[in-house]
C-alpha cells in the first residue's frame, strides 16, 4: 500500500508544473521595471543633455593669467637703496630701486658745459657776419679809392706826356708818373679781389647761421640733446613702479651692480587677472566671444562664484606654440587631442572682493546658448595697461634746463637774430633780449 501512495516522478513533475508560471512573471516584472527605469533614465538624459547640458561647455583645465610687469633699470650702476620687497603692495610713481648717481651727474655736467661751450661758438658766427659785412663795405671802398688814384695818375701822367716835348718835364719824372699810374691799377685789382674774397667769407659765414636762431642752431640742437640724455639719466638712476600691485620675484641685490636691462624685481598687478581655459577641440565649434562664463576656484571652492566673459579665442594649441613641439610626421604617432587656450575676462568688483593670484587653479563653464559672437576678435580690445605716464614725466625738467642754459650764455646783447640771418651786404642786426625757443619734448 505504501508503495501504491508513493507519487511517481511523472505525477510529482505535473504537480509541480502550475507554479513555474508564477515565478516567470515576477522576473518578467523586474526585467520589465528594470528596462522602463533605463528607458526613463536615458530619456532623462537625453532631454537634460538637449536641453540644459547642450548649452555649456565647461573644463577643469584653467588657470589664473595676468601682467608680471619686469622692472629693469634703463642705466647700468650700483644699487643703493631698495625701497620695496617681495608681496609688498606698491603705487605708481613709488620709488622700488635707486642707483648710485655719482656717475650721472658728472655726465651731466659735462654736457651742460658743452652745451654753454655751443652756444657761445653760434653767438661768434652770429657776430662774425657783421664783421664780414664791414670787410665787405671796407674792400669796396678800397675799390674806389683806387679808382680815384687811377684817376690822378692818367691825369699827372698825360700832362707830363705833354710838357715833355718841350723839354718842361724830365724823362725820369715821366717814368715816375707811369709807375704811379700801374700802381694805382695794381692796387684797383687787389681791392677788387679783397671784395669777392670778403663777400665769399660773409656767404660761407652766413650759410652757417642763415634761417635759424642761436637757440634753434644745429650744433646747438645736438648739445641740448645731449644734456637731455645726461638729465634722464640722472632722473633714471631712481627706478619708479609703473602700476598699482604686488612686488614678485626680487633679486637684486644692495650693492649689486647691474647693467642695464637686467630683471630686479616684478610688479604685478592682482585687479587686472584673467583667466586661461584651455578647451578640447572638439568643444569650440560653439564657443564665441562675449558669452557668458561662470568660474569657480579652488582656493574657495564652490562657495565663491565668479561671472566673467569670453574675451578672446586663442589662434593656436598649447603644443604648436611649446618650446619643444610635436613632431607628428614619425613612424609611431598616436592622435591626442588637442587644447586650444580661450581667455575669460573677471570682473574687477568680484576680484576686489575675493582676490586670486596668477596660477591658481579654476573650473570654468561658459553658457553657449547665443552663438551671435565671433570667433576671433577684429580690433584690439581697450587695456589698463596701454600706457604708462610715470616714466613719460622723468624728463619734465630737461627742457627747462636746456632753456637756463642757453639763455644764460646768450647775454644781454649777443648780435644773434632772433630767428633768421642778416641780409648779405649788410651786418647782423643786434637782438637785443633774444627770446629762446628750444624744441623737443614738452616739459
Amino acid at each position: 500500500m505504501s508503495d501504491n501512495n508513493t507519487p511517481t516522478p511523472a505525477a510529482a513533475a505535473a504537480s509541480a508544473a502550475p507554479e513555474a508560471p508564477a515565478g516567470n512573471g515576477k522576473r518578467r516584472r523586474a526585467l520589465t521595471a528594470l528596462a522602463a527605469v533605463v528607458i526613463v533614465a536615458g530619456g532623462g538624459w537625453g532631454l537634460y543633455e538637449w536641453l540644459v547640458a547642450s548649452h555649456y561647455e565647461d573644463t577643469d583645465n584653467a588657470y589664473v593669467s595676468g601682467n608680471v610687469i619686469q622692472i629693469t633699470p634703463q642705466i647700468g650702476g650700483t644699487v643703493m637703496a631698495i625701497n620695496a620687497d617681495d608681496t609688498d603692495f606698491v603705487k605708481a610713481g613709488q620709488p622700488l630701486v635707486k642707483l648710485d648717481p655719482a656717475d650721472a651727474k658728472v655726465s651731466l655736467e659735462q654736457a651742460e658745459a658743452a652745451l654753454a661751450q655751443a652756444v657761445r661758438q653760434v653767438r661768434t658766427l652770429y657776430a662774425n657776419n657783421g664783421s664780414l659785412a664791414a670787410q665787405v663795405t671796407l674792400r669796396q671802398a678800397d675799390i674806389v679809392k683806387a679808382q680815384s688814384d687811377i684817376a690822378k695818375a692818367q691825369d699827372d701822367l698825360q700832362r707830363r706826356r705833354a710838357l715833355s716835348g718841350n723839354g718842361a718835364v724830365s724823362k725820369e719824372e715821366l717814368n715816375h708818373a707811369e709807375t704811379q699810374l700801374q700802381t694805382a691799377r695794381s692796387q684797383l685789382a687787389a681791392a677788387q679781389a679783397g671784395v669777392v674774397a670778403a663777400k665769399e667769407a660773409l656767404v660761407s659765414n652766413q650759410s652757417l647761421t642763415e634761417g635759424t636762431s642761436v637757440a634753434q642752431h644745429p650744433s646747438v640742437q645736438a648739445a641740448a640733446a645731449k644734456v637731455r640724455e645726461a638729465y634722464l639719466a640722472t632722473q633714471r638712476v631712481v627706478m619708479p613702479a609703473p602700476v598699482d600691485g604686488y612686488v614678485a620675484k626680487r633679486t637684486v641685490q644692495l650693492g649689486q651692480r647691474v647693467a642695464a636691462g637686467t630683471p630686479m624685481m616684478s610688479i604685478v598687478p592682482l585687479n587686472q587677472l584673467w583667466v586661461d581655459a584651455n578647451f578640447k577641440e572638439v568643444q569650440l565649434r560653439n564657443i564665441r566671444i562675449d558669452q557668458p562664463v561662470k568660474l569657480t576656484a579652488d582656493v574657495y571652492g564652490k562657495k565663491v562664484e565668479y561671472t566673467g566673459k569670453v574675451a578672446g579665442l586663442g589662434v593656436g594649441t598649447g603644443s604648436a606654440f611649446a618650446l619643444l613641439p610635436a613632431q607628428n610626421a614619425t613612424g609611431n604617432w598616436i592622435k591626442v587631442v588637442q587644447r586650444v587656450p580661450v581667455r575669460i575676462a573677471l570682473d574687477p568688483e568680484q576680484l576686489k572682493a575675493n582676490p586670486l593670484r596668477i596660477g591658481l587653479s579654476m573650473d570654468a563653464e561658459i553658457d553657449i546658448s547665443q552663438k551671435s559672437g565671433k570667433m576671433l576678435a577684429d580690433a584690439p580690445r581697450a587695456s589698463a595697461l596701454a600706457q604708462t605716464t610715470v616714466y613719460s614725466q622723468l624728463d619734465r625738467g630737461a627742457d627747462a634746463e636746456v632753456e637756463r642754459i642757453v639763455a644764460a650764455n646768450l647775454g644781454g646783447k649777443s648780435g644773434a637774430p632772433a630767428t633768421a640771418a642778416a641780409p648779405a651786404k649788410a651786418p647782423a642786426a643786434p637782438a637785443g633780449n633774444t627770446s629762446v625757443a628750444v624744441q623737443g619734448q614738452p616739459g
